[in-house]
């Protein structure tokens, strides 16, 4: 069974600027990574199907696979963690979260579904619907 990540996306109001942030760090030749200051002492159960799962605005909105844990040295000479990502988000039934620093262990059975397949497939709700549904931090 998998286990994943769960991290505050600080900077980051909607899933479309997180997008909109990593398409420019893959047009400018970026590979997608978060640099963390620890490395997870978990990483086998990561590595194994797990996913970070991002914070957006108080709520838990996306998520994207881990491909790798990598060591890496920080600007001032430190190690540190490059979570390497797909460059696939998916949004995810969230609920609200409580801030944090740094991340989080979140356990499969803890995490939050795909939005895919859920209450009616993959049909995007009626405008207004989509507006009062944004405007609680839903969508």
């Amino acid at each position: 069974m998998a286990l994943h990540l769960i991290k505050l996306c600080v900077g980051v109001d909607r899933v479309e600027q997180l997008a909109a942030h990593q398409r420019r760090r893959l047009a400018a030749g970026q590979r997608l990574y978060h640099r963390t200051r620890h490395m997870p002492r978990r990483a086998a159960e990561i590595l194994d199907g797990g996913s970070l799962y991002w914070v957006i605005r108080g709520v838990v909105r996306v998520r994207q696979r881990i491909l790798a844990l990598e060591p890496a040295v920080n600007a001032d000479g430190r190690t540190c963690c490059d979570i390497v990502l797909d460059g696939e988000l998916v949004r995810v039934l969230g609920g609200p979260h409580r801030p944090f620093q740094g991340w989080r262990y979140l356990a499969d059975e803890k995490a939050p579904p795909d939005q895919v397949g859920h209450g009616g497939g993959d049909a995007a709700p009626p405008p207004e619907m989509a507006a009062e549904l944004r405007e609680l931090g839903l969508l």
